[in-house]
């Protein structure tokens, strides 16, 4: 299978996103962009350069491993594992957790972003005492 340019320039950009190149969302999405993840849905892309903007504010590393990605006409489908450092997060160890995003791309540009991921795993888990309770909770279940 050839791999698609869009698709790739794409997973290339988020893996060096950071502070320092949230501006440069507009080489990727389309002005009226949808972005979901566990947490937030944002719609335009002025709105996303904010939220993004906020969000790495803090972070340290922010790596993307990306493994199988698919680009049917417009859909798109990359699963990837994500590594973090957070002062907030794990005493600022890095945290690993595994998702994938739908993409629709319009253009060759994302007009419609949707991530997918354990939202617990990311965050809830290295906070501390929530942290713990969770992680006991998990433990009973299993």
């Amino acid at each position: 299978m050839t791999r698609d340019p869009s698709l790739e320039a794409f997973c290339a950009f988020y893996n060096k996103l950071d502070k320092t190149c949230t501006n440069r969302l507009a080489e990727f999405y389309t002005e009226d962009v949808s972005f979901r993840d566990p947490w937030h849905r944002i719609e335009g892309r002025e709105a996303l350069i904010r939220y993004f903007d906020t969000l790495y504010a803090r972070v340290g590393e922010c790596r993307f491993t990306f493994a199988e990605r698919l680009r049917d006409g417009d859909q798109a489908f990359v699963r990837w594992t994500l590594t973090v450092t957070h002062p907030a997060l794990a005493g600022g160890d890095p945290v690993t957790v595994d998702g994938c995003s739908y993409l629709r791309f319009e253009a060759e540009r994302v007009r419609e972003h949707h991530d997918y991921f354990d939202a617990g795993a990311l965050l809830y888990e290295h906070v501390p005492l929530l942290g713990g309770a969770i992680r006991y909770l998990k433990r009973r279940l299993d």
